[in-house]
């Protein structure tokens, strides 16, 4: 996917720590199909909406297949 968006539902959101740097792991399943496969965003806190919570729907953006921002849709 070159430039494009991707809709889920959240699952959790992960802080991680790499080399002192906080990324965070965003989880989500494909809003038609709940209980099908996990996918994990890793991006940083500034791309990332602020109170998001699980079961919340979200909207991925993507550039080059790797995710640039998480809003809340709706």
């Amino acid at each position: 996917m070159l430039k494009g968006t991707r809709e889920g539902v959240l699952k959790k959101i992960q802080p991680v720590s790499i080399h002192g740097q906080i990324s965070l792991d965003v989880q989500f399943v494909d809003p038609d199909d709940p209980n099908g496969q996990v996918v994990v965003a890793r991006l940083g806190p500034e791309a990332v909406a602020p109170r998001l919570e699980p079961g919340d729907r979200i909207r991925v953006e993507y550039v080059l297949g790797v995710a640039t921002q998480v809003t809340k849709a709706g």
